[in-house]
């Protein structure tokens, strides 16, 4: 299995449809860490462009991107655009986990 970075940018204006479905999305994304999918996300800081990143475990970029198509964010249209990167850890704490 890989590891993918997948980044979200959130929708113009959706703050708070956002903060309405947060506990649906925390929860869809605490099954997937349940699962052993999701290995750590969060949303970026509020000094950066609204958007998250998700640590995904996944066979392929493929099974990377459709975790997210369930995401109740996604589901409600407050995601404008998906990026998926596969990332290779290789230094540090984290990369003795993988």
């Amino acid at each position: 299995m890989a590891v993918f970075a997948i980044t979200y940018t959130y929708a113009a204006d959706s703050a708070a449809a956002r903060d309405e479905h947060r506990p649906a999305h925390r929860e869809y994304l605490n099954g997937l860490s349940e699962q052993g999918a999701n290995l750590c996300s969060g949303p970026f800081g509020p000094e950066e462009a609204p958007g998250a990143l998700l640590l995904f475990r996944a066979g392929t970029r493929e099974e990377a991107l459709a975790l997210t198509e369930k995401d109740p964010f996604r589901l409600r249209g407050l995601v404008s655009e998906v990026g998926v990167h596969e990332w290779v850890p290789v230094l540090g704490p984290l990369a003795e986990h993988f």
